[in-house]
């Protein structure tokens, strides 16, 4: 069995307006309605596969499991880190947490962002790499390069034609001139960041070459958890540990590195741009998302998250559309939306951090409308879940059943609620929610008062 290890960290901050702070671009379901995340957990979850080891920012958890949710797959761990330490941490951890399972493990670690057209390629490539990866080999995964391109790191490797091929070096992102020669020498490959290799060789290469760094990460996977569904490690004793690539760490150091190139239709999808390139267009290019309406205009993208965009007489443009926040870009400048994100952090802007929808346990919120003392927003509340018992200094609240039926509880009265009926919480009144029902509620509440940030939450259970 193979132990895939999935890393779900990352922003992609290029995405903006639709990828944010707490829903980056791996959880973004513009892929026929599935998301990069659901793409790869689907990729690595047949034969031959163990349950996948999830590695994730604590702030998306409940993304992570929703959407595991939705494709029907259940993770060996969702390891949740309190913080980003880039891919060494990681590696080591799926290696450790693998070993448990059975020594002899093999690990396929793989970004959660990457769009792979041709997957029964891909598979064939991770085929082809397990005799490697059984022999001690740590097997990286190459890019047959088509174009001279700048932004990837490469891979050089020996001149042979085997199907897996000993690495001569890891190569930075070059220029332009560099990555034409790359391109014409026919040995170099773009470094995707995926990786097969047998647990005990990794955890071998990190007592060898990184010895303090394994020792951190032990200390800090001797803290784990268990919470609901997730595991959490002490966030002190995490802290402890290096922020430091795996490419850095290990792969450049290690003499037992080889490589599998392959031309599984690969992309990593770092702008809108990119996102254009692989959508399906019409007869003058132009991709649409949502409600969206071309006139005039040619190799467009149009995405509408809420109402109808329109695109009249123009050519190689952006115009993204979300409910708080609109960008228009010239595709050329995709990679320049970045700066935008940057901006606004400096100016402390919610749009930069903030979707609209956020994701809880036992749902997910999404603004509609705020004001001076006022805010709106819809509901979804999951069969068996609910609110815990809270009330608020600051604020009442008014709800409105959408559909689904409800158990509201307020100052220890309970009643059932319906699709057009409402009630009405006081300011300072204890309060929950609970869904007895077999499909999901929907509700619309209303916020009244002087101060309506989350902080105005006091829980009593």
């Amino acid at each position: 069995m193979i132990f895939p290890c999935i890393l779900s960290g990352g922003i992609g901050s290029r995405l903006w307006p639709l990828s944010r702070k707490d829903r980056p671009k791996q959880f973004l379901p513009i892929f026929n309605g599935e998301s990069l995340f659901q793409k790869t957990v689907k990729r690595v979850s047949g034969d031959g596969f163990a349950a996948p080891i999830i590695i994730g920012n604590n702030d998306h958890r409940f993304l992570m499991g929703e959407q595991l949710s939705e494709v029907g797959v259940n993770a060996d761990t969702i390891l949740l880190e309190p913080m980003g330490r880039n891919t060494a941490a990681p590696a080591a951890m799926a290696a450790l947490l693998a070993a448990e399972k059975d020594p002899q493990a093999l690990v396929l670690l793989l970004p959660s962002d990457h769009l792979i057209g041709k997957e029964d390629v891909f598979l064939a490539s991770v085929t082809a790499a397990t005799s490697a990866a059984r022999e001690g080999q740590i097997v990286t995964f190459g890019i047959t390069p088509n174009e001279p391109n700048t932004g990837y790191g490469y891979i050089r490797l020996d001149q042979g034609a085997a199907a897996v091929r000993k690495v001569e070096a890891f190569v930075e992102k070059p220029d332009i001139e560099k990555a034409v020669e790359f391109l014409a020498a026919g040995n170099y490959v773009w470094n995707a960041g995926i990786f097969l290799y047998s647990a005990r060789a990794m955890i071998d290469a990190f007592e060898r070459y990184q010895p303090d760094l394994l020792k951190d990460i032990r200390a800090a996977l001797g803290t784990r958890t268990r919470d609901l569904d997730f595991t959490r490690l002490d966030p002190e004793a995490f802290s402890r540990i290096e922020s430091i690539s795996i490419d850095y760490a290990i792969m450049e150091r290690a003499d037992n590195i080889s490589c599998v190139p392959m031309a599984p239709e690969w992309d990593d999808l770092g702008s809108w741009s990119a996102i254009w390139s692989v959508l399906e267009k019409d007869e003058a290019g132009n991709s649409g998302l949502g409600d969206t309406k071309f006139l005039g205009s040619e190799n467009c993208l149009a995405y509408a998250d809420d109402g109808l965009v329109s695109v009249v007489g123009l050519s190689d443009v952006l115009v993204i559309s979300t409910r708080d926040s609109v960008l228009v870009a010239h595709k050329d400048k995709a990679q320049d939306v970045k700066k935008i994100v940057e901006a606004l952090e400096k100016e402390g802007r919610t749009e930069a951090d903030a979707h609209p929808r956020s994701y809880k346990l036992w749902g997910w919120t999404e603004r509609i409308n705020s004001g001076d003392r006022f805010a709106v927003q819809s509901m979804m509340i999951k069969p068996g879940q609910g609110l815990t018992l809270q009330s608020h200094l600051h604020r009442a609240e008014h709800w409105v059943v959408v559909s689904g039926t409800v158990e509201i509880t307020i100052n220890g009265k309970a009643e059932l609620l319906t699709e057009n009926q409402s009630a009405y919480v006081p300011l300072g009144a204890k309060h929950k929610l609970f869904n007895p029902g077999k499909i999901p509620v929907r509700m619309i509440e209303v916020q009244s008062g002087t101060y309506l940030d989350d902080d105005d939450v006091h829980r009593h259970d």
